[in-house]
C-alpha cells in the first residue's frame, strides 16, 4: 500500500481499512515527534531517502500525529472495552438480587446453623445466632468416624428427605459462579481508564487544528464517536454504583464488611458450597443405589439359596435302592403319585418285555402247566 494511501486513511478515520494491528505498530514503530519534524525537512530529498525515511516523511505532514493514533486505537476497541466491563457488573448484580430473594438458600443457612448448635451442645458455641459465609465451605471438613461421610453428605440427605425445597438453591443462585470471578478493583480500574481517555479525547478535539486537508476527518468523526462514548460511560458507571450498592446492602443483610470482603472472595465461597453442595447430593444417590443393587443381590442369593435346598429335599424324597434289593421311601412317594395323579399318567404304556422268552412262547404256556 503507498505511503500516502496508508496517511489519507489515518486521516479520514477510515475504520473499513484500518484495524487494530495497523495502528498498534504505527504507534510502536514511528519515531518521536521531534524526529518527524526533522524528516520533514528532507522532503525535498524524498527520492534519495530510504524507504523508512520516505514513510516517515510522508506521515509527518499528519498533525498531531501520535494523539490521534492513540484516539483512532482507542475508538477501535471501545466496544471490546464496553463487552469486557458490562457483562461483570450485570453477573455481580444479578447475583446480588439472587442471593437476596432466595427462599431456599435462607432456609438452608437456617438448617446449617441449626444442625451446629445441635453439634455443638454443651460447648461455648452453643445457641450461636450466626456464622460467617466462608464457613459454609469448611462443613465438609466434618467428618464421620469411618471418614465415609462429611457433615455436607448429612445436610444434603436431610434436604433430600425433608425438606426438597431447600435443593433449589443452586438453580437459584444461577449467576454466583460469573459473579466470583469478577475482581471489583479491576472493574473499577477498567472503567477509571475509559473515563481517562474519554476526558483526554475530548481535550484534543478542543485543541486540535483547523483541518488543512480534505481527507483529514478527525475532529468529525471523532466528535460523534466522543460524544457516543461519552454516554455508554455513563451508563456503565451507574450500573457500576448500583451493583456496589447492592452488594453493600448484601454485606449488611449476611453481616460482613463489604470493604474488607472482596466481591470475588465472596462469591468464591458461595460458589465453592454450592459445587460442594450438588457433589455431596450426587454421592448420596450413588450411595443410595450401591445400596438398592447391593440389597437385589442379597435377595437373589438368597432365593437361589432357597430354591438349591427346596432342590435338595426333593431329591431325598425319591426312592433310592440300595444294593441289597432295599427301597426308602415306597410307600411316601406312592402316596404322592396317587395324590398328585402323576400315577395314572403313563398307565398307557407297555410293560417291558422280558428279553428272554420271546412272543410265541408265552402264548403257549396254559394255566395247568403252572405248579
Amino acid at each position: 500500500m503507498p505511503y500516502e494511501e496508508i496517511r489519507n486513511i489515518i486521516l479520514e478515520v477510515n475504520e473499513d481499512l484500518l484495524s487494530e494491528a495497523l495502528i498498534q505498530n504505527l504507534v510502536k514503530h514511528l519515531p518521536e515527534q521531534k524526529i518527524l519534524n526533522e524528516l520533514a525537512e528532507l522532503k525535498n530529498e524524498y527520492d534519495d531517502l530510504c524507504e523508512p525515511e520516505q514513510f516517515g516523511v510522508v506521515m509527518s505532514s499528519v498533525k498531531m500525529l501520535q494523539p490521534r493514533l492513540s484516539s483512532i486505537l482507542f475508538k477501535l476497541t471501545f466496544e471490546e472495552h464496553v463487552n469486557n466491563i458490562k457483562p461483570s457488573i450485570i453477573a455481580v448484580t444479578l447475583a446480588c438480587e439472587e442471593l437476596k430473594k432466595s427462599e431456599s438458600f435462607n432456609r438452608l443457612l437456617e438448617l446449617v446453623l441449626l444442625v451446629g448448635n445441635y453439634m455443638n451442645s454443651g460447648s461455648r458455641n452453643a445457641q450461636s445466632l450466626g456464622f460467617k459465609i466462608n464457613f459454609l465451605c469448611k462443613i465438609r471438613d466434618t467428618k464421620s468416624v469411618d471418614q465415609k461421610t462429611t457433615l455436607m453428605h448429612f445436610i444434603a440427605d436431610i434436604c433430600e428427605e425433608n425438606y426438597r425445597d431447600i435443593l433449589k438453591f443452586p438453580e437459584e443462585l444461577e449467576h454466583v459462579e460469573s459473579a466470583s470471578k469478577v475482581s471489583a478493583q479491576i472493574l473499577k480500574s477498567n472503567l477509571a481508564s475509559m473515563e481517562q481517555q474519554i476526558v483526554h479525547l475530548e481535550r484534543d478535539i478542543k485543541k486540535f487544528p483547523q483541518a488543512e486537508n480534505q481527507h483529514d476527518k478527525f475532529v468529525e468523526k471523532m466528535t460523534i464517536f466522543t460524544k457516543s462514548a461519552r454516554e455508554q460511560y455513563e451508563k456503565l458507571s451507574t450500573m457500576h454504583n448500583n451493583m456496589m450498592k447492592l452488594y453493600e446492602n448484601l454485606g449488611e443483610y449476611f453481616i460482613f464488611d463489604s470493604k474488607t470482603v472482596s466481591i470475588e472472595e465472596f462469591f468464591g465461597d458461595l460458589n465453592n458450597f454450592r459445587t460442594l453442595f450438588l457433589e455431596g447430593s450426587s454421592e448420596n444417590n450413588k450411595r443410595r443405589e450401591m445400596e438398592k443393587t447391593k440389597t437385589r443381590c442379597n435377595l437373589a442369593k438368597e432365593n437361589t439359596s432357597k430354591q438349591t435346598l427346596e432342590e435338595q429335599e426333593k431329591k431325598k424324597k425319591l426312592i433310592w435302592i440300595t444294593a441289597e434289593g432295599d427301597e426308602t421311601g415306597v410307600m411316601d412317594n406312592l402316596l404322592e403319585a396317587l395324590q398328585s395323579g402323576a400315577a395314572f399318567r403313563d398307565r398307557r404304556k407297555r410293560i417291558p418285555r422280558n428279553p428272554g422268552m420271546n412272543h410265541t412262547q408265552a402264548t403257549r404256556i396254559s394255566p395247568n402247566s403252572v405248579k
